[in-house]
């Protein structure tokens, strides 16, 4: 369960929230797309020609280190879904005026960080970015849903990945998009993540990140 259901369950209960948890749940319903995260920094850049858009896996990737003779903008927020990342598509990406974008996403609409969300659901907020990236000029790059652990599988089920890459494919060759394909390179025989790619089974490590790194080379290289 997500911590945040977690946390109304308790309010329901009557369980006496900590100031930590009170001031979660205030922010959640108040900044839900979390607008305000990069907006200091967004004044400071102006303008990026490369951009990282996602949730943890991104956040947590420090481009400078992987991409150290590029100047690329990390634009990844921990825990987000895809409807928050179409709110924050505009201020984050659009109004940065990049020539490419990179995608990756999905992994925590699947996991339910925001609420239960279809497939369908999810690929329509996939289309929804594609159709202001096109707008505005900026080259898209979608990135597959990477494979999870068998322990973190229990709530990213196999099947549903396997499902969302299978569209996020046909849908970028169907409206000539870059698919950049993690996956095929960081799951094992039996559908999982590769044990020595991650810690957690969730996030990549070092050896994970620069598998990664690259990939997203290659199809930046492609996309410009």
């Amino acid at each position: 369960m997500n911590p945040i259901k977690q946390l109304y369950r308790q309010v329901k209960s009557g369980i006496e929230l900590s100031v930590w948890e009170a001031s979660l749940i205030k922010e959640r319903m108040t900044n839900w797309a979390q607008l305000q995260h990069y907006e200091q920094a967004n004044r400071a850049v102006g303008q990026a020609d490369v951009i990282f858009f996602g949730d943890s896996i991104t956040d947590l990737w420090d481009l400078s280190t992987y991409f150290p003779n590029q100047s690329y903008t990390n634009r990844g927020i921990s825990g987000q879904t895809t409807p928050q990342m179409l709110v924050r598509f505009r201020p984050d990406v659009i109004n940065l005026h990049p020539k490419v974008v990179t995608l990756l996403a999905g992994t925590n609409d699947i996991a339910g960080n925001t609420g239960h969300t279809t497939i369908e659901q999810i690929q329509d907020n996939f289309m929804s970015i594609a159709e202001l990236a096109k707008l505005h000029q900026i080259r898209l790059i979608l990135a597959s849903i990477l494979p999870v652990s068998e322990e973190r599988s229990i709530t990213r089920p196999l099947s549903k990945i396997q499902a969302l890459n299978t569209w996020i494919i046909k849908y970028c060759q169907t409206n000539n998009l870059i698919y950049l394909d993690y996956y095929s390179s960081m799951v094992d025989e039996r559908g999982y993540l590769r044990s020595h790619l991650s810690e957690d089974g969730l996030h990549p490590n070092s050896t994970g990140y620069q598998i990664m790194a690259r990939l997203a080379e290659e199809a930046i290289r492609k996309a410009l």
